[in-house]
């Protein structure tokens, strides 16, 4: 669809004049993305539309909520009332018709005619790759979500997610990790944060070079019905979308839905047969989904270009950093040897069953001491009740 912007020779008040256009016909009720993309096409302007009376509102087929609100002036008034909570917030707006669009985002069915930003609007035209999943994941699922956000991240692909609980969490944690840029894509706006307990994590992104994107207007509130909406964003900015755990009822299956619409690629990390969790990647992976166990899974799929380009940019191999693997360990002093023997990356042990499986090679002292020195070396994590996993 092409729209018709205002010529540069009309100066950056005509230029912002539009822009403004765009923002409110977004505010106006009723004003779907596909039907104000395909009005402003029919008027020729988004600014024309402002100016038009009642009447011909009525004949452009709008509904009657819509035309009363833009004839009477409240379109425009709410538009600059966003304007000012923007400046305070410091927040920013995209258009359909900016040049730093999302170009993968003008591809799909019913595109957001806005788009609100917080952060650096650049990294939403970079590469990247979508990563979803369940709000209540495995410390297996967590983990594998982190490193293979981590790994991709440092191969300089954005990670894209929706800042949730669980996988979501764990995927933009795995690119700042890798102290590279990842943005989320929220269903409330940029200025309401969900969930709370986030509020540092997104604050460490926009500081990281990533951003916050909404389709919803400042002010507004989590509600139901806003996430799954935002999911065909997730997709439709990527280049492919990896499924880390999911339960057979679950929003991960709206966005990897519409990866399928929009003709993007659907990766899927395998899990446990006997975990409710297991059932969206590996119904998924049956499907026709890549399985995805490391990086390179990814990496080989990728559209030639894209690749390519990224290869001469950021180089295959991380320099002195190699992929983590589930695999190769470094040796280790034998007692805590013993003890990553009996831990396990998908299942939490807790402490008195670490001991009983041990209680013929190691004393409690020799167990509390491995532990210990694990955790500082990053090779296992202790969650809440003393339970303890295998880090990857």
């Amino acid at each position: 669809m092409i729209i018709t912007e205002p010529s540069h020779d009309a100066g950056l008040s005509a230029l912002t004049e539009e822009r403004i256009a765009w923002l409110a016909l977004a505010l106006t009720p009723q004003l779907g993305p596909r039907r104000i993309l395909r009005t402003i096409q029919s008027c020729g302007a988004a600014s024309r539309m402002l100016e038009l009376g009642l009447t011909d509102l009525e004949a452009l087929n709008l509904p009657i909520e819509s035309t009363r609100f833009i004839a009477d002036g409240h379109a425009i008034a709410a538009a600059h009332q966003q304007l000012e909570l923007l400046a305070k917030t410091g927040g920013q707006f995209l258009t359909y018709a900016d040049q730093l669009y999302p170009e993968n985002l003008r591809e799909i069915f019913d595109p957001p005619a806005v788009l609100w930003v917080r952060g650096e609007v650049q990294t939403l035209s970079l590469p990247s790759i979508a990563v979803v999943g369940t709000r209540h994941p495995t410390p297996y699922g967590a983990g594998m979500a982190e490193m293979l956000s981590r790994d991709l991240a440092q191969r300089g692909l954005v990670i894209l997610s929706g800042m949730a609980r669980g996988i979501d969490t764990a995927a933009h944690k795995g690119a700042l990790a890798a102290k590279r840029p990842t943005v989320a894509v929220w269903g409330t706006g940029i200025d309401v944060i969900y969930p709370k307990e986030n509020k540092s994590l997104s604050e460490q992104m926009v500081a990281g070079g990533g951003a916050i994107i909404s389709e919803y207007p400042l002010g507004v509130y989590p509600a139901p019905q806003n996430f799954p909406r935002r999911n065909r964003i997730l997709s439709g900015m990527s280049i492919g979308v990896l499924v880390v755990e999911a339960a057979e009822y679950s929003g991960t299956r709206v966005t990897a839905r519409c990866a399928l619409e929009q003709n993007r690629d659907v990766y899927a990390v395998p899990g446990n047969v006997t975990t409710k969790n297991a059932w969206g990647p590996n119904t998924l992976i049956k499907q026709g989904a890549k399985l995805t166990a490391t990086w390179e899974d990814v990496w080989e799929e990728l559209p030639t270009p894209i690749r390519l380009r990224l290869e001469g940019e950021h180089g295959l191999a991380s320099k002195g950093q190699g992929a983590a693997s589930l695999f190769t360990e470094e040796p280790l002093p034998a007692s805590e040897a013993s003890v990553m023997a009996v831990l396990r990356h998908d299942e939490a042990l807790q402490l008195d069953e670490i001991m009983e499986k041990l209680e013929s090679e190691l004393t409690s002292a020799e167990v509390f001491t491995a532990l210990f020195e694990l955790e500082l070396a990053g090779r296992v994590r202790q969650l809440p009740g003393k339970n303890y996993v295998k880090s990857f």
